[in-house]
């Protein structure tokens, strides 16, 4: 006769229970629409999708998240991609890691880099990681990089790169 057993502390399960610890939704082959009066701003798609209840809201993306923002009438502006995705909602804010790319369609331009934090509150993303941002006359290699989150004001920190410049007779 065998006799097999298990036990565990009443410290340890209440930890592995907790309402932080255990996702309240979980969803596969998500894709989420976000719009306000009815107009459409944001398409995201997910392979996995995680959404964390108590004090500190948060879902997270596992597997990778694509979002797609649209403009006011309609059109795609802007895309950020990323292997792993953590948002936390109450402090408005997002972590996106692994390959992170952003795309701005209106300027062509693309940004990457390993990691990238979006404050939704204050509308700037920044990440301590090497950047590279390109387009089709320049390509752009900073150490770190602070900016507005369409990339209209940007602060690439130890720049270097490949810029086109047009010949101007009046410049010497």
């Amino acid at each position: 006769m065998m006799w097999v057993s298990c036990e565990n502390s009443l410290t340890v399960v209440r930890e592995i229970t907790a309402e932080d610890t255990l996702s309240a939704v979980r969803a596969t082959n998500i894709e989420y629409l976000r719009s306000d009066s009815g107009q459409v701003y944001m398409r995201m798609m997910a392979p996995l999708m995680l959404r964390f209840a108590g004090d500190d809201q948060k879902v997270e993306f596992p597997e990778g998240f694509e979002a797609i923002f649209f403009d006011s009438i309609g059109r795609p502006s802007s895309r950020i991609r990323a292997n792993y995705g953590l948002n936390l909602e109450k402090d408005q804010w997002m972590l996106a890691r692994g390959d992170v790319e952003v795309e701005n369609y209106q300027t062509g331009e693309l940004l990457q880099t390993a990691q990238l934090i979006w404050n939704q509150r204050d509308k700037t993303i920044r990440t301590g990681a090497p950047v590279k941002i390109s387009s089709a006359d320049k390509n752009l290699f900073g150490d770190s990089l602070t900016a507005s989150d369409d990339l209209s004001h940007r602060i690439l920190f130890n720049i270097r790169g490949t810029l086109e410049m047009e010949d101007d007779e009046d410049v010497r």
